[in-house]
This record gives C-alpha cells, structure tokens and sequence, in this order.
C-alpha cells in the first residue's frame, strides 16, 4: 500500500472513531482499524459492539490494499506533523508515515485479523429524519443505566409499532424518559430492540441537524444506521426491556404548571447547598406557590421560591434535583407540566402542550 493523504481528511476521519476503537482489550485488534484502498477507500473500526464504516478521500494513490493501523497513535501522529501524508506499507507489520520532513514507522497487523463486518440478512428497514433520530437519543440517553447489574437498562429501548410509531425508551429505575415519533413502517409486527448506551452515544456524534433520512436495517442480532455514505453497525443487546408503559402514571390527579427555565434556575441555586451523591431537594406545594429547600449537616441550608400555577391541597415532595435538571434541560416548550399523586408516588414531567415526550421520576423520603 502506498497513497498520499491530506492532515486535514485524516485527522477527521481518525477523530471520528476515537472512541469506538477499544483501549484496554484482551484482543489487541481492536486498538486498531482497517483501511482498506482499493475500488472503495474506507476506514472501519469497532469494539465488537458497535463499529463505524465511513469512507475517507485519498489525494493519491500508488498501489491499495488492506492495513490494520494503531488508531490511537496514528491519531498522535497526524495531529503533530504540519503537512499532508505519505503512507507506505511493505506487507502487514510495518507502516511507513512521512510529511515534510518528518517521518515514523508504525508497527501494524493483517487485515485477515480484523473482525469481519456482520451481514444484515432480511432486515426489517424504516427511515426517519436525521435531526428527529438525534432529538429523539438526546430526550431519552441521560436517563438510561450506566453500569447498572440489571444489564438491559443499559440501553435504550426502540420499540416500533405496525401501525407507525417509533418510541424510545430510557430508565435506570429510578427515572423514565420515553419519546414517541410517528414514522412509516414496512413491517405488520411489534418489535422491540435495545441499543446500547454507548453505542447510542456514538451515533448521536453523526447525526445531522438536517432533513437527512437515516436509514435504519433491523436484523436478529445487528442493527444498521446508514447515515449518508456513513455505516454505523450496532450489535443488540438481548433480554427483556421492563414495562414502561405500566411505569407511566398518566391517573395523576393534582398538576402544576411551571416556567421551564425559571424553574431550572432555582433548582439550580438551592441544590447548591445539598449533599452531591443524593442531591435532595424538597418542594413544598402550596396554592400557587412553590418552596424550594435543601439542607446538608456540613455545609448548611438553602432555600428559594418560584410562582407556579397550582390550586391543589398543600403537598410536600423531595427529589433528587439532578433528575429534575436533566429532565427540564432535554425539553424545549417554555412551561412544563407536573402531574403528581402522593409525596412517594411516581411524578410525570412534561411538555406544555405535548403528550408525545414524557419523563417519570420516583420522589425521595426527605
């Protein structure tokens, strides 16, 4: 193999998958990516879990091939050289790098090593806007399990409906996110799918703020973003996602109409004074009034106050005030709605106005 290159198209393409390229793997593989030359130029990297197919413009190109390349230290590389590349390969195991007077050589591996990118048979396809794919990850991803043991809530449920709709689903068991988007189905069955929380994170990074379609292949064990001349391959995760529409409690009673970023504002000011790992906040509801407090037995006590549209019996609440600021922050309309029952009852948090986005948060006993 032997191509020239611009800094600028490599530096880019190498970025991109910074983070889906393993670190601290038993298959040394996977620190790695494969560039392949040839009728295509393309870069493919991945975990095993997720993996990134994008092509990449070569200025010129001498002789193709294959080569699995460090990732992480051709990225050091060409974000330190000042001018365009030469690569220049002789076999699997070394790579020669030159720009301007500079010049490295790279241990490297066979492309007969890298793992070979799964086929998609008889896939269930569906197309959506990129920029409502995006809207619909960014509204749901804050509320899904991390490193939680019951392994599915490590994901984001995307349950499709025949009759149209996509939902998306996050929840750590504590909190629930869930947006619904109407979009044409080809297919008369219900299928649930659960993606990875990483693996959502990362094809959050390539969606347009645009009217893009993303291209979406639904197979037994994989599914397929294609995202213009971008293919982004998700291995499913598999088990049972919960119930999530038995967890949302649409028979609240008592509602409160609040100012979005008002309501941000001081939530922010008076959880300053809480503990950091519970971060609790207590509401204290009376007619058209809401009482912001919190305490914590080493630093002290903070409280505020914010008018809210409530004409309801008093009620107290607490609340982890992280939760309520990563809800509040994924909304877009200028009023939110609270639909309450008990003080350790499930609370639904809203959008003035749309029914279609929903978050669920369980009170604290304050």
């Amino acid at each position: 193999m032997k191509l020239k290159i611009a800094k600028e198209e490599l530096l880019k393409r190498l970025s991109d998958i910074q983070s889906i390229v393993s670190k601290k793997s038993t298959m040394p593989i996977l620190g790695y990516f494969l560039l392949s030359v040839g009728e295509e130029n393309y870069i493919i990297a991945t975990d095993l879990d997720t993996a990134i197919k994008e092509p990449i413009e070569i200025t010129e190109v001498e002789e193709g091939g294959e080569l699995c390349i460090p990732a992480k230290k051709l990225y050091e590389i060409v974000r330190e050289v000042e001018g365009d590349l030469v690569l220049d390969s002789d076999g699997s195991e070394w790579l020669r790098l030159t720009s301007d007077t500079s010049s490295f050589r790279l241990a490297c591996m066979s492309s007969e090593e890298f793992p070979r990118w799964p086929e998609i048979k008889d896939p269930v396809t569906i197309e959506i806007d990129s920029q409502q794919l995006n809207n619909m990850i960014a509204k749901t991803l804050y509320a899904a399990g991390e490193s939680d043991t019951r392994y599915t809530l490590n994901s984001l449920l995307f349950h499709i409906k025949p009759e149209g709709t996509l939902t998306v689903v996050g929840t750590d068991g504590h909190r629930l996110s869930m947006v619904r988007q109407e979009i044409p189905v080809n297919t008369d069955k219900e299928m649930k799918i659960l993606i990875p929380r990483k693996s959502a994170s990362e094809l959050k990074k390539f969606l347009v703020e645009d009217e893009e379609k993303v291209k979406i292949e639904i197979g037994t064990n994989h599914v397929s973003f294609s995202i213009g001349e971008i293919l982004f391959l998700v291995r499913l995760i598999e088990g049972n996602y919960p119930g999530y529409e038995q967890a949302i409690p649409y028979q609240n009673e008592k509602k409160v109409v609040i100012e979005r970023e008002n309501f941000i504002k001081v939530l922010r000011r008076v959880s300053v004074m809480s503990r950091e790992r519970q971060s609790a906040v207590k509401l204290d509801l009376k007619d058209g009034n809401m009482i912001l407090n919190s305490s914590s037995p080493d630093l002290g006590e903070a409280k505020d106050e914010i008018g809210v549209r409530y004409t309801g019996d008093d009620i107290s609440l607490g609340f982890n005030a992280r939760y309520l600021l990563d809800a509040l922050s994924a909304m877009d309309s200028e009023r939110v709605i609270f639909e309450i029952q008990e003080p350790l009852s499930a609370t639904l948090l809203k959008e003035e106005g749309n029914d279609n986005y929903l978050c669920v948060i369980m009170p604290m006993r304050i």
